[in-house]
């Protein structure tokens, strides 16, 4: 798989690129936001994934996402010493596909590269017998990956709509925090699960509907049908 890391300091990615190199990665290293952004041409750029620092001399990091995802779908794996919940969710509102709080480590940084290119492999199929789900004010389009609520559609990442679609397909049934790990990452690594909480707050506040995904305290989470 190919991967763009976006590191600017050139001692941290030369160990990055090697141990990435180890694990079978074609690395493409870029500085700069702007030389992320010239690597990422939609019709030759190639990446399975890209790595992106936050802290870039040149942008601001979550600028650069913001431009990445306007211009590719790549999947973004943002790296951030800033662990509080409210710079997740900016970043993940902003088109990131996931994160990794400094200092990291390499096994869960790897896992979680893996995880997102798994994901994004798999091509989305309307093969399914429903298309679209309705939830009161919120309208779901399996095919398109479309989200809309009272007929404004409503921009989310892959693994915000996948976490959404799951919850929806079952209103009321409760999904335990490893079932959607395992259905939404596809992986069982247990440092996914602060990714989980993060993607629900974001869900909630992009929708504007706090309450239709109920936390099941020891358990997980389930999706609350509003009323029509």
């Amino acid at each position: 798989m190919r991967l763009l890391l976006v590191e600017d300091d050139n001692h941290v990615a030369a160990a990055l690129s090697a141990v990435l190199a180890r694990h079978g990665f074609d690395v493409t290293h870029a500085r700069s936001g702007e030389e992320a952004l010239q690597a990422l041409v939609p019709e030759v750029d190639g990446f399975g994934v890209v790595l992106l620092d936050l802290g870039l001399p040149d942008q601001d990091g979550y600028e650069v996402c913001g431009k990445i995802r306007k211009r590719t779908s790549t999947p973004v794996i943002m790296v951030t010493a800033r662990s509080d919940v409210r710079s997740r969710i900016h970043g993940l509102n902003l088109g990131a596909d996931d994160y990794v709080v400094k200092p990291y480590d390499t096994g869960e940084l790897l896992a979680r590269i893996h995880a997102v290119s798994r994901r994004t492999s798999h091509e989305d199929t309307s093969s399914g017998i429903e298309t679209e789900l309705r939830l009161g004010p919120v309208h779901i389009e399996l095919p398109t990956r479309r989200v809309s609520v009272d007929g404004s559609v409503i921009q989310l990442t892959r693994k915000e709509f996948d976490l959404l679609a799951l919850l929806a397909q079952r209103p009321g049934v409760v999904f335990r925090r490893e079932q959607i790990i395992s259905e939404v990452w596809r992986t069982s690594w247990e440092g996914t699960g602060r990714t989980l909480e993060v993607h629900v707050a974001s869900l909630r506040a992009k929708l504007r509907m706090p309450a239709l995904i109920e936390t099941v305290r020891g358990v997980g989470y389930r999706l609350v049908a509003p009323a029509a």
